[in-house]
């Protein structure tokens, strides 16, 4: 029997592939399988991972024909997977030797639908320590609970995938499915769902996985159009949650997170090709307007001066015009 599966896409990331497999290979166990997703590379990962299929305890590779995103390679690997648990980890990212078996030991020993850990962020030689934005630690808590309050960073804002590990029965009620094509953001309908629908849960400190950041060719690096898929994620959230049986208690947060969203990347449309600028305001204007107007006007009552004017002039804009402003 499998005890755990460990989903892992690499899109062209031949120059950290090594230390990724290294990692796998320093927690590989006879009841662990490693379900390696090639979303199409172009570069030398290719090559990288047929190698490993024969090298690497319990590696199993899978590959696409044309490149999906992550969300679409994570649910290849999913949909494969056989273990009691899972698990996931980024092809650019790394974990320590012993990591995934402390890891399994922690879940068990808690008897919860999943578990939510720490993780070190690192650029270059500068590591970091980010934590589960939950207080109460190695106890079990019920999901919904920790969704609020509206205006702090709670649990579903702490949206990795890889920070955790999640028990089989979440897949069979078709909890750990990201949607289908979404090239970035692809963590937000996800986590808010699990948080909503699944029963219990617990954060926990244990470090053992690192986050890689500054990747040249990660999405947060990229100014195309694929970043514009947040809309299409957050519309998802916001829709998803009104139709909850406890929407009207958790609307006023996904909404504001929205914003939030929002007025981040207004703020670095430095990073955008121009065109994509352009095209990200109009959307986030129509995306404005969309949201339920009463909570929208709650929400941005709640934020900072900054970001309130920023998003009230680009609404202005498009009620003015018809289209936001370039």
């Amino acid at each position: 029997m499998v005890k755990l599966s460990v989903v892992v896409p690499f899109y062209n990331v031949q120059t950290y592939v090594p230390e990724t497999l290294r990692s796998l290979s320093a927690n590989a166990r006879k009841d662990f399988e490693f379900l390696l997703v090639d979303d199409c590379s172009t570069d030398g990962t290719p090559e990288l991972l047929r190698r490993a299929e024969r090298e690497l305890p319990g590696a199993v590779l899978l590959r696409h024909d044309k490149n999906g995103g992550l969300a679409t390679a994570r649910n290849t690997g999913l949909d494969a997977s056989r273990g009691e648990y899972i698990t996931y980890l980024d092809g650019d990212d790394w974990v320590a030797p012993g990591y995934y078996e402390r890891l399994l030991a922690t879940v068990e020993g808690l008897a919860c639908d999943f578990v939510r850990t720490d993780h070190v962020q690192f650029t270059g030689k500068t590591r970091t320590v980010h934590r589960v934005p939950v207080g109460p630690r190695g106890v079990v808590l019920k999901p919904r609970e920790t969704i609020l309050p509206a205006d702090k960073t709670t649990s579903v804002d702490y949206a990795y995938a890889w920070a955790g590990i999640y028990h089989r029965r979440l897949a069979d009620r078709g909890l750990l499915h990201f949607t289908d094509g979404l090239r970035t953001a692809e963590d937000r309908p996800w986590i808010w769902r699990l948080h909503r629908e699944a029963e219990s849960f617990a954060a926990v400190g244990l470090l053992g996985i690192f986050y890689r950041r500054g990747v040249a060719s990660s999405l947060t690096q990229i100014g195309d159009v694929r970043q514009l898929d947040f809309i299409r994620a957050f519309d998802q959230v916001v829709e998803e949650t009104a139709a909850d049986r406890e929407g009207e208690l958790f609307l006023l947060k996904a909404v504001r997170t929205y914003l939030a969203i929002i007025s981040h990347h207004l703020a670095g449309k430095e990073r955008f090709e121009p065109a994509v600028a352009r095209k990200m305001r109009t959307m986030s204007a129509a995306a404005m307007k969309r949201l339920p107007q009463d909570v929208l006007r709650e929400a941005l009552n709640s934020m900072d001066l900054d970001r309130s004017t920023q998003l009230r002039r680009l609404r202005r804009r498009q009620g003015a015009s018809g289209k936001a402003a370039a």
